[in-house]
């Protein structure tokens, strides 16, 4: 413990001991009870309880912040931890000799001997503004600063990684990855418990990565760390590629089945500019690979993992047209309805089979042989309330003479270039009313 000693003068609005008291002699003791020294009548000195060695100065500034921003584990799993403060590093800014006194300190913030001159203590110019600067540098540590990304970068949902864009793989050797891209598909936390370690976590990713130009790789990486963990599923996934055939570099060759495990994938082949109608997964997975307009329905499990296997699956048992021919060994024929259904023959086997060597029981549909015999599970559309009620009954009743009147009149105008039918021949005076009442009155009164 020390003492500090501060003079006190009779100017005090408050003495703190009496003339009468200050002309007497003062026990030994009262030094050690009061804390107070008298030197004159005139003027006293007061003694202050001081201590220059206190707990922040024994303690460590990372300690004293953890006291002061800690948050338990219990705390943590229940969300505050979000909200914590974060510790100032006091020491940031502080440089020797810069403040609001500079100074030139050689060997400290400056050389000893500069050219062929010597250095010397000497003041440089004020800096008033030294320390606001120091207090906003303290302030902008401690403010939380989210990345802000564009719509497109985004990712699915949210804040969340998956779907986010994280560039191409890391070069091996002299080979580059420059026209590839990589996209988060998974990214979780998973824990196993160990009988040293207690439960280890750690997070698992998956990466997909692709050229946009039939050429992809998906791959898993699993580390303590995040960063880190996609790192390795990002270029594990670079070793993983695979080329993937397209229809006329937007869809697929033909509609396919791809499975794994529980999970069923039906996808269909588009015409350009239908986009891509599928899970969020496997449209990231298309425009990784390069292709812009497919369907596809799920069935199943919508494991993400198994979603991504199955569909690559299903990509990589297509068969181009000339495999199929040969597999047949029949013409395969497309039909277009831009080219009025006209059939053109896009791929011809080395050896045609004769048609009494086809059985009646072979299977002739194209997408019926594509699709391994499959449908797609469509569900029953249920009927309006109305339909099962007697006056929607009575209606169709009233309106069946009007029933697909209009398909009539157009097939009708098609065929013969008027409102007739195969009765107008052999009753020429039952033709159909070209105008109305109206119409019919008004052109014979100008008659």
């Amino acid at each position: 413990m020390a003492c500090r000693i501060i003079q006190a003068c009779k100017s005090l609005s408050t003495p703190i001991l009496s003339r009468k008291l200050l002309n007497k002699e003062l026990p030994n003791n009262f030094i050690k009870n009061t804390g107070i020294i008298a030197t004159t009548p005139g003027c006293h000195n007061l003694i202050e309880n001081a201590r220059f060695a206190s707990f922040f100065c024994r303690v460590p500034a990372a300690q004293l912040w953890k006291g002061a921003t800690h948050v338990s584990n219990a705390g943590r799993k229940r969300g505050r931890g979000k909200s914590r403060r974060l510790p100032k590093n006091l020491d940031k800014g502080q440089i020797i000799g810069v403040g609001k006194k500079n100074m030139l300190f050689p060997g400290l913030n400056a050389p000893i001997i500069r050219g062929r001159e010597m250095l010397k203590l000497a003041k440089l110019p004020d800096d008033p503004e030294h320390f606001k600067k120091i207090y906003e540098l303290r302030d902008s540590m401690t403010k939380r600063k989210r990345m802000k990304l564009t719509p497109l970068e985004r990712g699915w949902s949210g804040g969340k990684p998956a779907g986010r864009s994280i560039g191409p793989p890391d070069p091996v050797g002299e080979e580059t990855f420059e026209s590839f891209d990589s996209r988060i598909l998974e990214y979780k936390m998973v824990c196993v418990m160990t009988g040293n370690m207690g439960r280890k976590r750690r997070l698992a990713t998956m990466v997909i990565t692709g050229n946009k130009n039939g050429l992809a790789g998906f791959a898993l990486g699993k580390a303590p760390d995040g960063r880190a963990a996609l790192k390795i599923a990002k270029n594990r996934a670079a070793q993983k590629l695979i080329y993937i055939p397209r229809y006329k570099d937007h869809t697929v060759l033909h509609d396919f089945v791809g499975q794994f495990g529980e999970t069923k994938i039906f996808v269909s082949k588009k015409h350009e500019g239908y986009g891509l109608v599928c899970h969020r997964a496997i449209k990231t997975c298309c425009e990784v690979i390069g292709i812009k307009d497919i369907y596809a329905k799920i069935e199943g499990s919508k494991n993400l993992q198994k979603i991504v296997k199955a569909f690559f699956i299903g990509l990589l048992q297509q068969k181009t047209y000339q495999q199929l021919a040969e597999e047949k060994g029949l013409h395969l024929v497309e039909l277009k309805k831009e080219n009025e259904d006209l059939p053109i023959v896009i791929a011809s086997p080395s050896v045609v089979r004769k048609p009494e060597e086809i059985s009646s029981s072979e299977i002739m549909d194209f997408k019926q042989h594509v699709m391994d015999g499959k449908i797609i599970l469509k569900k029953k559309k249920l009927e309006p309330f109305y339909t099962k009620k007697y006056s929607w009954i009575v209606r169709l009743r009233k309106t069946a003479y009007l029933r697909n009147k209009d398909d009539v009149r157009i097939r009708m105008l098609a065929e013969h270039g008027e409102l007739r039918s195969f009765y107008t021949d052999q009753y020429p005076e039952c033709k159909p009313v070209k105008w109305d009442v109206s119409m019919k009155k008004r052109e014979t009164d100008c008659e």
